[in-house]
């Protein structure tokens, strides 16, 4: 297998001859330890080469002038009585010291030289002669008479003497300084100016190289810590060189005298913070894994506000709040270094414990020394050591974890290697010019590759043309990063299809290949599925809208479009009697024919059952009514042969004008309007509707309605009209009528309540409507109920789709409950349809309302799929023959019999019986004969205002027809004819 060429890491010493083996581990193990060895050997056994005798340490009397009025001879004097002191720290005081000592006498030629080490000494002035001649003065600015700078404080120079001479001196002193006296010989002295300044050049030549390597680690590596770690060297470096005496030196450089305090200040800060931000970032997963945030925060806000205070306060009062924050800070650390090194003891962590601790030793050391008086670090050498030996154990921490990053990371490519070779999508590397660099097994299964075979082709050897051209505009444009490519076709003729995905990475391809050969051929028939209907293999409701919504875009008016629904007659028979699968078998036989009559760019789709959608794209209206007539006759009238049978199928069409921008939707309404029209013609079975056809402006206007009754709130225009209905046995002794919605429309034209209702079913806001409906009629009999005593009942017809929502019923009820008085009068119309919808429902309801008193009247009886059955299960009060049956009883004697029958059937079941859509006197005298019980219509009277009905006596009130009104004097007369006569005056 042809993986992982030259490119990867291989083992150093893999292909290395055993000569060169030898020469490699001398070079990498055995002179190192040889020049360890070597160091250890000479740091135990041999002497500096800067031997020189110790020092002597002069005991000395000390004593403040706080007040700062002592002369010198007055402070030689009080001296005089104070005891001997080897040494005296000032506790920050800043007020001048003055102390006094004994410089022996000098044997040989040589001059005495008097040191006074301390760094934190800013001035000193010598006397002799019991402070009467002045020997020299000196301060950090500059130096006069036998007192120099020298080292980290000021060295007084005493020319060779035979007698004991006694020094009196002045000194002033910044932060925990420490006064002591030491005496030297001459050439002692110059020895230890040289020990001095040779461990200034050792730990700045040593902290230095090794900042400047982190730092060029950091830049090629292009890692922060690493940059976090070389300031933090560098910090180290400048709080050794302040433990030693001689930060006011930065390399070749001498730091002015003024810059000191504020230099030292920013320094001690600033190490802080980068010492626990280096502590953090080294050991942050260690740190999720033990937790404490809060802690971590306290040493980030200690800093900042430690960094603050560097900002704002004095040299002398910052000190105590740094070592107040040291001790903080020292205590948080080693409770959170100690819970690191119980949750994960690598060798990081301890070499970094090492560390810190050196450091915090010696930050603690001088803090001691500052407050105690004791120090255990008083030479150079030994802060030397301190400081080198701190940063190299952090060095060590650092090294061990980037030891343990690059473990880590060894094996996360050992991962990725095994991945790269297991993984069951083909991975690759292409070069410039299209050979590959790099694949994994499973590429070269997918290209058919022999892993035994020399690797020899290129991209476009195992794919279509310009595949490598392809890849190239993948990854040099910003569309994605993947694209579909088709290989080679094989001797079948077919190709594969693959899924590349791909970028741009070192001047070379990388990217990854799939075979989604299968998964492209299932996409393709989903997405046919999508658009096609299964069985017959044309459009679906989705696909037909979809071209009839991209040919609505196209369409302009020179371009014509037409559009035709198919609803097949009698269909479902075919299923009920011979099963679906002879049904099946029709309508495939029937879309191959309609197929065959349509011609290019026009198409059908299946949207039900037994329903179509036919486009036509660019047909005249005229053709497409021609094309269609086609096919009512070859479906309608050429059988369907499935076997041994022969179906016949009928088939009705509505055919439309698409207009210009009209809407999908409205386009498949009209067209599906056209076709019921053409279902009830009975004759060439199809309607066609031009471009100006009045259905369509009907149409616009029920969406305008229908989007006026769409809203959260009831329409403006809204009221109701109340029409009277006539008892048939006494006329003038009730005044009952029927509520009735009306709406009145912008321009104060008033809209018929069966568009209102039609348009408010079909957004949804008919309940919302029978609410205000219902509570208008009751408050309205609610404040004039003494104004109709001769009313027996209120008729108030209520949608389907709100009394099957349960929403409504418990509202309803509530507003019946607010009018109790008045509810006797109320009289529910509940349509046959709705009633037989849900009989249980229906059945409860009716119960509920006749248990408050309300009547129920079942409406439009006889219009629907009438079942007598159901009466028995509903209790209504009255039935509402439909005014289909009336107005036609003339015109059939089966209509009469059918009328009849129903008033006989209402009188049985104790039901009152009212007829509706009464037009003529002849109808009122035929009602009566057959016992209806009341009549409503335009003869009796048309709808009224609510002040007309409160101003009538009765239902007989509205009569203006003279035979209706005879009628009603007959009546009044007890049916004797004879009576007739004038009409009274209060009928008219």
């Amino acid at each position: 297998m042809w993986l992982f060429h030259a490119d990867t890491p291989k083992n150093l010493t893999k292909n290395l001859k055993p000569q060169d083996w030898a020469v490699f581990y001398f070079s990498v193990v055995v002179v190192p330890a040889l020049v360890i060895a070597f160091t250890i050997l000479a740091f135990a056994t041999l002497d500096s080469r800067f031997g020189h005798s110790e020092p002597s340490s002069s005991p000395f009397h000390v004593l403040s002038d706080p007040e700062q009025r002592l002369q010198p001879e007055q402070a030689f004097q009080k001296l005089a009585g104070t005891s001997l002191q080897p040494y005296y720290n000032t506790q920050l005081q800043e007020t001048p010291f003055w102390f006094s000592f004994l410089v022996p006498a000098t044997t040989d030629s040589g001059a005495a030289e008097v040191e006074l080490p301390s760094r934190h000494a800013q001035q000193l002035s010598c006397w002799d002669e019991g402070g009467r001649r002045l020997l020299g003065t000196g301060s950090r600015y500059k130096v006069d008479g036998q007192v120099k700078s020298e080292k980290t404080g000021f060295i007084l120079s005493i020319a060779a003497h035979p007698a004991s001479v006694e020094v009196l001196c002045k000194g002033f002193f910044s932060g925990p300084a420490r006064i002591t006296v030491r005496q030297w010989s001459n050439l002692d002295f110059a020895q230890s100016q040289k020990e001095f300044y040779r461990g200034i050049g050792l730990m700045e030549g040593g902290l230095l190289t090794l900042t400047l390597f982190v730092l060029v680690a950091a830049l090629i590596n292009r890692e922060w810590m690493y940059v976090l770690f070389a300031i933090w060297l560098l910090g180290n470096l400048r709080l050794g060189a302040n433990a030693m005496g001689w930060d006011a030196h930065w390399l070749i450089w001498t730091i002015p005298n003024q810059w000191l305090p504020w230099l030292r200040k920013l320094t001690f800060a600033i190490y802080y913070i980068v010492t626990f931000t280096l502590f953090g970032r080294l050991f942050q997963n260690e740190l999720k894994q033990i937790g404490f945030v809060f802690l971590q925060n306290v040493l980030r806000w200690l800093g900042a506000v430690l960094l603050v205070a560097a900002l704002f306060l004095s040299y002398q009062h910052f000190l105590p709040m740094l070592w107040c924050w040291t001790v903080t800070g020292i205590l948080i650390l080693i409770f959170l270094l100690a819970r690191i090194v119980w949750k994960a003891r690598t060798r990081a962590v301890l070499w970094y414990c090492a560390s810190m601790f050196v450091v915090l030793f010696t930050r603690v050391d001088e803090v001691v020394a500052a407050a105690f008086g004791i120090k255990t670090l008083d030479e150079v050498p030994n802060n030397v050591i301190v400081a080198l030996l701190s940063s190299l154990m952090a060095s060590f921490a650092f090294a061990e974890q980037m030891r343990a990053g690059k473990r880590e990371l060894a094996m996360v490519q050992a991962e990725l290697r095994t991945t790269y070779e297991v993984t069951p999508i083909g991975l690759f590397t292409l070069s410039a010019d299209g050979s590959f660099v790099r694949t994994n097994p499973a590429l070269e299964k997918i290209l058919g590759h022999d892993p035994g075979a020399q690797w020899l082709k290129k991209w476009d050897d195992y794919f279509e043309p310009g595949a490598h051209d392809k890849l190239w505009k993948i990854v040099s444009g910003n569309s994605g990063n993947e694209a579909e490519l088709h290989g080679i076709a094989g001797a079948d003729g077919n190709a594969s299809t693959y899924l590349v995905t791909v970028t741009f990475a070192n001047g070379r391809i990388e990217g990854s290949l799939q075979d989604i050969t299968d998964r492209s051929h299932a996409v393709e028939r989903l997405r046919f599925l999508a658009e096609h209907d299964p069985l017959t293999g044309v459009l679906n409701r989705r696909g037909i809208e979809i071209l009839l919504e991209q040919a609505i875009e196209r369409q302009c008016d020179d371009r014509p479009l037409a559009l035709a629904y198919l609803d097949l007659d009698r269909f479902k028979l075919i299923n009920d009697l011979f099963g679906h699968q002879s049904g099946d078998e029709v309508l495939k036989q029937l879309c191959e024919r309609v197929e065959l009559l349509l011609g290019e760019g026009n198409h059908i789709g299946r949207i039900g059952g037994d329903e179509f959608i036919i486009l036509f794209q660019d047909v005249q209206i005229g053709a497409a009514t021609e094309i269609c007539s086609a096919i009512i006759q070859r479906i309608s009238y050429q059988s369907y042969h499935i076997g041994a049978r022969a179906f016949q199928v009928k088939g009705s069409i509505g055919l439309i004008e698409v207009a210009a921008g009209m809407r999908v939707q409205d386009a498949i309404s009209a067209a599906d309007r056209a076709c019921r029209e053409a279902k009830k013609a009975h004759d060439e079975h199809i309607v066609v509707y031009h471009k100006n056809a009045s259905v369509f402006r009907e149409r616009m206007e029920e969406l305008s309605l229908i989007e006026r009754l769409g809203g959260e709130f009831l329409p403006a225009g809204l009221f109701v009209e109340m029409q009277p209905i006539m008892s048939l046995k006494e006329p003038e002794a009730s005044l009952n009528f029927e509520v009735l919605l009306r709406l009145r429309d912008a321009d104060n034209k008033v809209v018929p309540a069966t568009r209102v209702i039609a348009a408010a079913e079909e957004n949804g806001s008919i309940a919302m409507i029978d609410r205000w409906v219902m509570t208008t009629v009751l408050e309205w009999l609610d404040a004039h109920q003494a104004q109709l005593p001769l009313t027996k009942f209120v008729c108030v017809n209520l949608s389907g789709a709100s009394l099957n929502d349960e929403k409504f019923i418990q509202d309803l009820f509530v507003i019946l409950g607010k009018h109790l008085q008045v509810v006797p009068l109320l009289c529910i119309e509940v349509t046959e349809s709705v009633a037989l919808h849900d009989l249980e429902h229906t059945s409860r309801i009716i119960e509920r309302l006749q248990a408050l008193g309300a009547k129920v009247a079942l409406d439009d009886f006889g219009a629907g799929y009438t079942s007598f059955t159901y009466l028995k299960s509903l209790s209504a009060d009255a039935l509402k023959i439909d005014g289909a049956f009336i107005q036609s009883m003339s015109k059939h004697p089966a209509n009469e019999a059918i009328v009849e029958a129903i008033v006989e059937l209402a009188r049985n079941l104790g039901m009152k019986s009212i007829a509706e859509w009464v037009e003529d006197c002849a109808m009122i005298e035929a009602l009566a004969k057959f016992g209806v019980d009341y009549v409503q219509g335009f003869i009796v009277a048309k709808p009224q205002s609510p002040d007309a009905i409160l101003l009538a006596r009765s239902a007989a009130s509205f009569i203006t027809d003279p035979d209706v009104a005879r009628f009603v004097a007959e009546r009044r007369n007890g049916g004797n004819p004879e009576s007739e006569g004038r009409l009274p005056s209060n009928l008219h």
